[in-house]
């Protein structure tokens, strides 16, 4: 995550501040509210219901199923899903599925939600098999805001937000701590146990995000100390004791942090199955392993011990994937990062989605998601040391529309509990996010590229396509694009979908126009595409 090798001195000096930050936690840096109201596309949800996020859900034979139905409209609500398999059931006025189901199999399930306002319904594959993740995870992570001083009730002031702003019905679910919540090795597995100043009961915590419908992440290395120099998966001794915690008790962060750099190693002793059996009693969904370069040995460890609990935890590869290695990466984690660190300039940003992902476009794919890292929108910061997102609003449209139509996981890194309007309107765009969450999982394309703009292509499942018209340059720009450009024949429609509305309708060969502010971005779907019944369904041979 953070580069090695600085110097001592500043290894002290790091020292210093963190021990300082233990000992008297800052307060919240509660900011003023800046008002980007005009900048507004997104229309407000319908009071009726609204299904939303993805069309299909995988999750392995025997394991623990969970999954809440997205859906937006007035509560009361009172779902109902016909053709679950065997072994799951609904809780009728939550939208929760849970239980085990057994038999590998699709099955095609009709989910459907009423209240005062209204009735939807809408089609879900349930697979149960060998892949998760068949699209990309959505959620919150906590490195980017909280850094080290990451606790429980930080987790859950982040859950309580998910809810109450609704992120949770639009498919937004995951809530992961990253480095700085371990303590010690203990417990009945003799494995990494949270730091009990804290996290004083992490599995009541656990359930109490599930009771929501929430998932749970964690983080760890493959390493004898975590990049915050914290206990990894590794160990010099037997007993999985280290020399900075030879007592019962956390090592302050002025002992760990220096002792970080000597600890940036394997070791002989490893504990990935310890770790995986409490992490998966604990209720765990999501691992971020992180450390580099990356090895496919101690991926695989990791990957079979998670694989050998009852539960589907996924596994996310940090950081920054050597691509030589592209391949196997497509095929094991179920996340892999393909970068160093974001950060929030438009610098960072735009050179991590512009000029980093097109070549990982083949190795994309349902299960296996290249990650461009966490999303800097909203007031971020490293280790409380809270500011408003320096991308600017148009800068903001292009990151969550470039994540998008990438593919790339999507998750956030602000203060939960200082989400303007504004920031909630990007994170609220139910067509922006079934575009991030169509089942085909792919990543968009480049199709056109100069030294001003790009104009990214997604086929979608239902045969229309998203298209994303991207300025970098510093100026407006007027582009042109017609759906016959993209090999689309045929009447056809254009919406925009940050506005959720239709803005061209004509012959494929037409030109659209769309002027595009700099840095900012213009995302359509064409649609019905070349999807017309003139083919048959199926391979053709």
């Amino acid at each position: 995550m953070r580069n090695v090798l600085r110097p001592v001195a500043a290894l002290l000096a790091l020292a210093a501040m963190f021990q300082m930050s233990a000992q008297c936690p800052p307060e919240r840096d509660t900011l003023p509210r800046i008002d980007n109201s005009r900048y507004i596309l997104t229309p407000p949800a319908p009071r009726s219901p609204r299904i939303n996020g993805a069309k299909v859900f995988g999750a392995r034979p025997g394991s623990d199923f969970m999954y809440r139905i997205p859906c937006t409209g007035d509560r009361p609500m009172t779902f109902t899903a016909d053709g679950l398999p065997k072994g799951l059931k609904l809780n009728a006025s939550t939208g929760l599925i849970t239980g085990v189901a057994r038999k590998k199999g699709d099955y095609k399930v009709t989910l459907t939600a009423r209240n005062a306002y209204g009735t939807t319904e809408r089609d879900f594959t349930i697979r149960i098999g060998d892949e998760v993740a068949l699209t990309p995870p959505m959620g919150w992570s906590s490195w980017n805001c909280w850094g080290l001083l990451i606790d429980e009730n930080l987790v859950k002031e982040t859950a309580r937000s998910m809810v109450d702003n609704d992120l949770v019905n639009y498919g937004w679910s995951y809530i992961n701590v990253d480095d700085g919540w371990q303590g010690v090795r203990g417990g009945r597995y003799n494995a990494i146990q949270p730091n009990p100043e804290k996290f004083s009961d992490i599995k009541g915590l656990i359930d109490s995000l599930h009771a929501e419908g929430l998932r749970f992440g964690l983080y760890s290395a493959p390493w004898v100390g975590s990049y915050a120099g914290f206990v990894g998966s590794y160990c010099d001794n037997p007993d999985g004791r280290y020399e900075w915690t030879v007592r019962d008790s956390c090592p302050s962060y002025g002992e760990s942090w220096p002792a970080r750099y000597y600890n940036f190693h394997n070791a002989r002793h490893s504990f990935v199955k310890n770790d995986a059996r409490q992490w998966a009693d604990w209720g765990v969904d999501y691992l971020k392993y992180d450390w580099t370069p990356n090895q496919v040995y101690y991926l695989r460890e990791m990957l079979d011990a998670l694989r050998d609990t009852d539960r589907d935890i996924l596994l996310g590869m940090s950081n920054a994937a050597p691509f030589g290695d592209a391949p196997k990466w497509a095929r094991y984690p179920n996340c892999y990062r393909t970068t160093g660190d974001i950060r929030d300039t438009w610098g960072n940003m735009s050179r991590i989605g512009f000029r980093q992902q097109d070549k990982w476009a083949p190795y994309n794919i349902p299960g296996h998601w290249a990650d461009a890292d966490m999303m800097v929108i909203g007031v971020v910061g490293w280790d409380g040391e809270l500011h408003h997102s320096r991308l600017t609003p148009d800068e903001q449209y292009t990151h969550v529309s470039l994540w998008s139509i990438l593919a790339s996981p999507m998750f956030l890194g602000c203060d939960m509990s200082q989400l303007d309007d504004f920031t909630l309107s990007l994170l609220r765009n139910s067509e922006i996010i079934d575009v991030h969450q169509d089942e085909l999982g792919y990543q968009a394309v480049p199709i056109f590229k100069d030294d001003y703009s790009v104009v990214y292509a997604k086929p979608l499942a239902d045969g229309s396509m998203a298209v994303g018209l991207f300025n970098y340059s510093d100026s407006e720009r007027n582009m042109v694009v017609s759906p016959a450009d993209f090999g689309i024949r045929g009447q056809q429609t254009i919406r925009d979908l940050w506005r959720q509305q239709d803005v061209w309708k004509n012959e494929a060969k037409e030109k659209f126009s769309a002027m595009v502010p700099s840095h900012g971005v213009v995302m359509i779907r064409i649609y019905p595409g070349n999807n017309q019944g003139e083919e048959p369904e199926g391979r053709i041979y």
